[in-house]
This record gives C-alpha cells, structure tokens and sequence, in this order.
C-alpha cells in the first residue's frame, strides 16, 4: 500500500490468543499479516498463567521478533500490537502493548483507535495525582481502571472505565487470568474473534485468521466486552447506547483485501466501487491501470464495466527500506519516484485512466500523472474510488486538521489542475455506499462517514482539536 507516501495511515492492528501453547509464534505471524496497518513499532506480551512477559522495539515485526527473541517468549496467550504513530506520537514508550506492573497484579493493553476525550480525562486524572509514562491515549484506560479499585472483578472495572471513554477504540487486556475484548459503541475499528481447535483468537482483520489457520465465528459487536480466560469465553454489553458507524476507509483503503469486514469481503466492494464509476463517470480511453497495492481491484472493476483493458502501468517496488515509511511530508513526496515506475511500454502514446483509492494532501496523485506522462501517456484520467475528503479524522487516522485536505477548500477542477490530470472525478457517497452494500445514505447505515460529509458519530471535544480547527 502507498499508505507511506499518500500520508493517509491507519493507526495500528491488534491480535490475540487465548488457550494455545505456540501463542507467542502464532501471534508473530498474525501480527506479520496485519503489518499493513501499522510499521512503526511493534510489540507482544504473553503469559503462562504465572507471570506476564513483553517485549516490543520501534521497526517491522520480522526485525523486532527475531528467532533469538521469540525463544524468551512462551506462553498459553499473547496479545500483540503494530503501531502507526498518530494520537501520542512515536517513540518507544509509546509501542503497544503497553505494560503495566503493581502489587495487585499486571495488565497488558493494546488498542486500535483514538480517543477523543483522553486530554481531558488526562487532565482529571493527573488532578487526582496520576502520572503518565507515555503520550499514549491508550495510558488513559489503564489509569481509569486502576482508579475504580482493586476488590471489584477486573470486567467490572474495565466497564466502569469504558463508560468513560469517547472515540474510537478496540482494546485487548491481558492479565495473568484472562483476556477482556473490547469494542466501542460504534464499532469505528473492525475486530473479530475466531477459534483455533480450543483457543479463541481476535485480531483487527479476518486475514490473520487464514494465516494462523483459525476458523472466523463472528465480528464484535459496538459496545461488547468479551471476557476470555480458561473457563471459556463469556459476552455482554457494557453500554446499550449503541450506534454502529465502522470507517468507511476500511473498505476504501485500509484493511487488506483478502480480509472480510462485518462479512463483505473488501476486494469485492473494491471492485464494485470501479464498476460503479465506469457508471458514474463514462471516459473514453485506451487503457486502465491502478495505483498499486489498494487500488488495483476498483480497477479491474472500471475496466470491466467499461469494457476498455486493465494494464500494469504502474510497478511498485517492493525493496524500499524503511526510510521511507515514515510521517513526514518530505520523505512522502521524495519516496514516489523510487516506490513506484510507470510502464513505458504499456502507457506511451496511451490515453490512460488512472484509478486512486483517494487523494489527502494530492503530492502523490500530481507526481504520479507527471510520471505517466513524461512515460509517453497522451492523456492521464484520475478517477477516484471515493468521494472527496473534505473533514479531518479523529478516530486514529492521520488527517487532523482541513488545512492538510486538498479537497477541504478547493473545487474537483482545481484539484484537477493542481496535480495535472486531463480529468478527475471522484465517487459519489451514494455511490460507494452502494458498492459495500449498504443502505441509502438518509437512513443509519452502519458507515462512518464524517471524512466525506463531515457527520460525525461522536461528540468531538474541543480539547481535540488541532488549534488551527478552533476558529
């Protein structure tokens, strides 16, 4: 994915297994399929029912869990964790799961999301004499569960704290005794839960499941809490007040397209979002090609309904270290040349119709139609396979503020114009929520879609927002 380049990151994917004496391996290779969401840091903690274990390192998870390391790592259950730095920053304090220690016992946590209450939940807590050793919002949790008291069960606590929390969150905690799933009461984040003979895993997408070879049961709901430990597995809602809203981007962008979310498969809804603009938006063209990795299946579906043939005319080189996955606007705008070569033999004298996933801060899509054309491309059509991002994200995705959205104040045709395309059209909501299978857009229809419209599913505190938003 150009997830590196185009500026738009998922923060992070979390796995977990319970009940499984290969845990620590088989959490390393469900971490390995989900590195896609995250590859700043990464982290595991296990336990064999008398002590809890961690280890975590800033880099991707084949650098961090060498041979050598995984051979200190053994236990019956694991939870772990890849990071994209957004709420808190990075920094190796900041890598998941967070650890912590006290004479009452320990707890390991890692969550995917963002909180939009955690400055001033910090504030009130740091008030009561707290001291946070991150500038995680992940922290926040911990604190709160503490802070309920130590004689009541360790989920009555967790339910208590979680009624606290506003904004996106899919959390895992892990203590020497149990494994306490949580999802928000929108269901922003996917998480799923399987079962491997007699373990239970969850992870952030089904993908992990085929990997490790665990049978897929059923996603989480908004507002569940599973409680997981050798007795089995028990369910119930912490909250009733529910309104389920997953982001839209995890079928856009995100998640990997062999991954189902809530049952639809993602390639499927991919394609069916290049049908539908083969509908929406009729260009006449010799070529489709697709920006490698996450636009490649609404291409093949814009080329099939459109009738005009699907090419590689773009290759992604897969040998770009780690440098250039990294969040600065510099390193983007140097890393798209060497991340990614436009087939001269397949575009040159070709009027071509690009397909893109979306367009963020518009570096990528403007160097990538000057490429095609200095490759010999007559014309370059964009057409995107969402509609325009106008709002920012604050659910733990890194578009914080309007100022960096290219759509957020300028017109298609001035964004046309900016990165030099001959044309550029973007998907219609109505559009896209169709190609996922989804209800019109008047009722409620299970997708979060504040990026496009601006409708956010939750309140957004003040002490949230970027200061350039406060106007």
């Amino acid at each position: 994915m150009l997830a590196e380049l185009k500026g738009l990151n998922e923060e992070c994917g979390i796995f977990g297994i319970w009940g499984h004496p290969d845990a620590s391996q088989l959490t390393y290779y469900g971490l390995h399929s989900l590195q896609h969401r995250g590859q700043e840091g990464t982290g595991m903690v296990v336990t064999d029912g008398a002590e809890l274990t961690g280890m975590k390192g800033e880099g991707l998870v084949s650098e961090i869990f060498t041979a050598d390391k995984m051979e200190k790592l053994s236990g019956k259950a694991a939870v772990g964790h890849v990071r994209y730095a957004t709420a808190g920053g990075s920094g190796y304090e900041n890598v998941q799961p967070l650890l912590f220690r006290s004479q009452t016992g320990s707890l390991a946590l890692a969550h995917n999301g963002n909180l939009v209450n955690a400055t001033s939940l910090k504030r009130e807590l740091e008030a009561k004499g707290s001291i946070f050793q991150t500038t995680s919002d992940t922290e926040v949790l911990a604190h709160l569960i503490k802070r309920s008291g130590t004689l009541a069960p360790l989920k009555d606590r967790v339910k208590q704290a979680l009624a606290q929390l506003k904004g996106a969150f899919a959390f895992l905690i892990m203590t020497e005794m149990e494994m306490i799933i949580a999802l928000d009461p929108n269901g922003l984040r996917p998480l799923s839960i399987g079962r491997l003979g007699d373990a239970i895993v969850v992870a952030s997408e089904t993908c992990a499941f085929d990997v490790v070879g665990a049978e897929f049961i059923r996603d989480v709901e908004p507002g569940e809490m599973l409680t997981i430990s050798d007795e089995g597995i028990c369910s119930e809602l912490y909250t009733v007040y529910t309104n389920p809203a997953i982001c839209t981007m995890e079928y856009v962008y995100f998640s990997r397209p062999d991954s189902n979310v809530q049952g639809i498969n993602v390639h499927t809804v991919r394609k069916n979002m290049g049908k539908r603009l083969a509908q929406e938006v009729p260009i006449e063209a010799d070529v489709v090609t697709g920006v490698p990795d996450s636009s490649i299946s609404a291409a093949i579906g814009y080329a099939e309904a459109s009738g005009i043939p699907y090419e590689m005319g773009l290759i992604k080189n897969r040998y770009v270290g780690r440098t250039f996955i990294q969040p600065s606007q510099t390193l983007r705008e140097q890393g798209v040349k060497m991340k990614l070569s436009p087939v001269k033999g397949v575009v040159e004298g070709k009027r071509v119709i690009m397909v893109d996933d979306s367009i963020v801060r518009g570096t990528t899509s403007r160097r990538i139609v000057t490429m095609l054309k200095e490759a010999g491309a007559t014309e370059v059509h964009v057409v995107i396979s969402s509609p325009p991002i106008k709002n920012p994200c604050f659910y733990g995705i890194d578009t914080s503020t309007r100022e960096e959205l290219i759509a957020s104040s300028r017109t298609v045709e001035e964004i046309r114009e900016i990165i030099g395309a001959d044309s550029l059209t973007f998907l219609s909501v109505e559009g896209m929520l169709e190609a996922i299978g989804r209800e019109p857009i008047e009722s409620k229809c299970g997708q979060c879609l504040a990026c496009f419209t601006g409708n956010y599913p939750t309140e957004i505190y003040e002490d949230t927002l970027h200061p350039y938003e406060k106007v």
